[in-house]
């Protein structure tokens, strides 16, 4: 097991020993580095050993493949676990600033995406983090109440529970007053290459994408890019403590996401969409979830794409990816049926 090798600089007194680099470079704790969004923030961290910060990896197994991956490119890992409040303390312990995020779809449970939250919550404020950013989404209710006979209420009070569950828990970091910056992130580019976005061949063989987002648009992002416009938003310094920030990579009707897979594909994909009942009735685990979602997505278009300002997420990260260009990298991966 790796141990924690705390770096407390607010408890330490330096000496002529210590190099520049050692007292100027400030701990990143990332909860999750080997999921995703975190893995995005680890890897942009260790690609900016000049920028004055160094990473501190947060995982459930630290002799995981993916976590001795990380050793290598060279952070600390620690071991950590959201439903531990002791272990995150310990890990958060010394660290300037700490990336926190949740995976409801690990349990699908709204009751425990909250709990993992408030413990996150208080241990950041426990162990004296400056600078927290807490990954988040909208609360769908505000636009389509859970009563709205025309969807399913589910988990009993929710509309999407991914969504609006992480909505609540913001209200947590606050009423703590944790300094934290509320990153809303958004649909992944990379649900094409895994959580059955792909297109699927019809009777005739054709190529179909029938995500159920009608005429809308959807914002999308490649998720390792989250992670890096949470390096940017770290970098500014406080200048984002106490605000939300609305990030996507781009916005795009289905016929353009279409358009993107045909290309990437090397053969045509037509845009089919699929209703929203028709969605919900597909039968998997969670298809009523991401029913309401994608009726979220689509009733309120306007609204979601309009508070998520390209231009800025692209000044946080200029590398911000396109639908395009994430398709030239990973387009191999995208299943076809």
């Amino acid at each position: 097991m790796v141990k924690l090798m705390c770096q407390q600089k607010g408890r330490k007194t330096f000496g002529p020993e210590d190099d520049a680099e050692t007292i100027m470079n400030k701990i990143i704790a990332v909860v999750g580095a080997t999921g995703a969004q975190g893995n995005g923030l680890v890897r942009a961290i260790l690609d900016d050993p000049e920028g004055g910060y160094t990473v501190r990896a947060l995982t459930r197994d630290a002799t995981s493949p993916k976590a001795q991956e990380l050793v290598k490119l060279g952070a600390e890992v620690v071991q950590a676990d959201n439903y531990d409040e002791e272990s995150l303390v310990r890990a958060f312990t010394g660290a300037y600033g700490a990336y926190l995020v949740t995976n409801f779809w690990a349990h699908m449970s709204a009751t425990r995406e909250q709990e993992e939250a408030a413990n996150l919550a208080r241990a950041a404020r426990t162990a004296g983090v400056q600078h927290v950013i807490w990954s988040t989404l909208e609360d769908t209710r505000d636009h389509i109440p859970a009563s709205d006979p025309r969807l399913p209420t589910l988990q009993d009070v929710y509309t999407v529970p991914h969504f609006d569950a992480k909505a609540e828990a913001d209200s947590l970091f606050t009423s703590l007053g944790v300094p934290t910056t509320f990153l809303r992130t958004t649909a992944y580019f990379d649900n094409f290459a895994g959580f059955g976005w792909e297109p699927q061949r019809d009777a005739a063989g054709e190529l179909v994408l029938n995500l159920p987002m009608g005429a809308g648009r959807l914002s999308g992002i490649a998720a390792e890019d989250i992670g890096r416009t949470a390096y940017g938003v770290f970098k500014a310094g406080q200048e984002y403590v106490g605000k939300t920030v609305h990030i996507a990579g781009e916005h795009l009707t289905g016929s353009e996401m279409a358009a993107a897979l045909s290309r990437a594909l090397g053969e045509k994909v037509v845009y089919r969409p699929l209703s929203h009942d028709e969605y919900r009735a597909l039968g998997f685990p969670g298809a009523d979830e991401i029913g309401n979602m994608f009726q979220y997505y689509t009733e309120h278009t306007d609204y979601f794409t309009g508070v998520r300002d390209l231009d800025e997420v692209r000044r946080l990260n200029p590398a911000l990816q396109t639908l395009d260009q994430w398709l030239a990298r990973n387009g191999d991966a995208i299943p076809r049926h």
